[in-house]
């Protein structure tokens, strides 16, 4: 279960998908909305940007092949799952602007952990080593000499 609710946007043109797996990730515990096409999905968009975007590949109008593409050119920080029936395994379509495929019908496990798998890390404070680690345990010398560095008032001498 993600810690803080994560916003789902899923994109489907079948009812029946987009309610099942709406209802089922809700009852997990992730914040979905639910859009038909490719277009309705960009105008969800527009009012909420989503952490995570599930999106069917062949629907009528803005089929997921387009939508996704546009999302990748214009939110290229949002991870995009592409989903379809018409493929299968495990690896992303060739031409398929999305990080991960779900097969549809392999189950919600398979779809969690592929949601899981693309779940930022967490991020380090700015000032931590392990985003340094070239200067070492020279870190805790430099941040006292920045220290040393300023007069009474804050500012650099």
């Amino acid at each position: 279960m993600p810690c803080k609710k994560k916003r789902l946007l899923i994109v489907d043109d079948e009812p029946s998908i987009r309610e099942s797996l709406s209802l089922v990730l809700t009852e997990i515990g992730y914040s979905v909305r639910a859009a038909e096409d490719g277009f309705s999905a960009l105008t969800e968009i527009r009012m909420e940007i989503p952490d995570i975007i599930l999106s069917d590949l062949n629907m009528p109008g803005m089929s997921g092949f387009e939508f996704l593409s546009v999302v990748r050119r214009r939110f290229p920080a949002i991870p995009l799952i592409a989903m379809s029936g018409a493929f299968s395994g495990d690896e992303v379509p060739s031409g398929v602007a999305a990080d991960a495929f779900y097969q549809k019908g392999s189950g919600v496990r398979a779809l969690m952990k592929i949601m899981e798998s693309l779940t930022p890390p967490k991020r380090l404070p700015m000032n931590s080593p392990a985003l340094y680690p070239q200067f070492g345990a020279a870190i805790p010398v430099l941040k006292e000499m920045l220290v040393l560095s300023r007069s009474t008032d804050g500012r650099a001498q």
